[in-house]
């Protein structure tokens, strides 16, 4: 008889473990404070809390995005969508504020509303026809970009400060935003870690059939995950409304690529079924601290993404490194 539990042997069924050990934070920790003292070394202006707290009140919808996409690539997907999909929510909230005279709050549900769908979309295709999501979402970006610039006419649309307190600084120089964004990642480790979604998102991307043969249907939870991203992608668009005070069609070109290696280099497997959303913040730290010491020493723009490219690379065959020995150890 089926039963709605998952099989012992099937990772993450006893504790909805993920995998990462305590090594894999410290060497996370580890290379984040190496970077920090390697650029404090070249840039005598690097070591300050002005430095730190920029950081932190810049990295608010990388944050969101990355805590969306560790939920994806644990179910074995991926969102290629997500930059466009945070330019569509922006123009939508630009629209409703600029053209329709909503208030904030109306307008602000109507952009992750927005943006939900669209990820609803990428899961309901992606799981109804059993198309790769790689191709699905890649689509999906094209969509969402050209609604965007339709919205928009192609052009910046200046909302003014009426999000602007998210990202004011409050207390020690840090802005609600990223708060917030703290908040998610908290929320998000609880659910992935200590709940029985979180043990079903685990069983997924580790063995899709075995949930199935437990009685479970994988169906809904990975529509879920993709309705998920869309959301946290309308809060990010929140976030750069926010800063910028402006919704633009272009916003979050490439962004996808800077979240899908925070979550790589984070140690979130491509392969599905093991990952965590605290690893994922240290590896949205990297990539943040990587990005602003290159800018302090005066990298160029080539160099910058040499050397960004070739940390990429390189947790990419850490991941493929890692899976190899599970397997054997399997």
């Amino acid at each position: 008889m089926k039963t709605s539990t998952l099989p012992k042997d099937t990772p993450g069924a006893k504790t909805g473990g993920t995998y990462l050990g305590l090594g894999t934070y410290l060497g996370l920790a580890g290379a984040l404070l190496a970077m920090i003292v390697l650029f404090s070394l070249l840039s005598s202006h690097f070591l300050s809390y002005s430095t730190f707290s920029t950081i932190a009140n810049q990295i608010p919808d990388l944050m969101v995005l990355a805590v969306g996409m560790t939920f994806v690539l644990i179910i074995g997907g991926i969102d290629l969508s997500v930059g466009s999909v945070l330019a569509l929510a922006a123009s939508a909230v630009s629209v409703a504020i600029l053209g329709w005279g909503w208030s904030v709050l109306p307008a602000a549900l109507l952009g992750m509303g927005c943006a939900a769908l669209a990820g609803t979309i990428t899961g309901s295709i992606t799981v109804a026809w059993r198309i790769p999501s790689f191709i699905v979402s890649l689509g999906v970006l094209e969509m969402a970009r050209g609604v965007a610039y339709q919205m928009t006419d192609s052009r910046t649309a200046y909302i003014g400060d009426a999000f602007a307190w998210l990202s004011d600084p409050v207390a020690f120089g840090i802005a609600p935003s990223f708060l917030i964004a703290l908040g998610v990642i908290a929320i998000a480790h609880l659910t992935l870690t200590r709940t029985v979604f979180g043990r079903y998102l685990i069983g997924i991307g580790t063995n899709e059939e075995a949930v199935r043969l437990a009685g479970i249907n994988p169906k809904p939870y990975k529509v879920l995950v993709f309705s998920l991203m869309g959301l946290l992608a309308g809060v990010a668009a929140l976030f750069q409304i926010s800063r910028l005070e402006a919704a633009d069609p272009n916003a979050g070109a490439g962004l996808e690529l800077q979240v899908i290696a925070a979550v790589v280099i984070g140690g979130t497997s491509l392969m599905g079924g093991r990952g965590s959303v605290i690893s994922t913040f240290f590896g949205v730290l990297i990539i943040s601290v990587l990005a602003a010491g290159l800018a302090q020493i005066g990298a160029t723009e080539p160099t910058k993404r040499i050397i960004t490219g070739a940390v990429i690379v390189i947790a990419v065959v850490l991941d493929t490194y890692r899976s190899q020995r599970a397997r054997k150890r399997g």
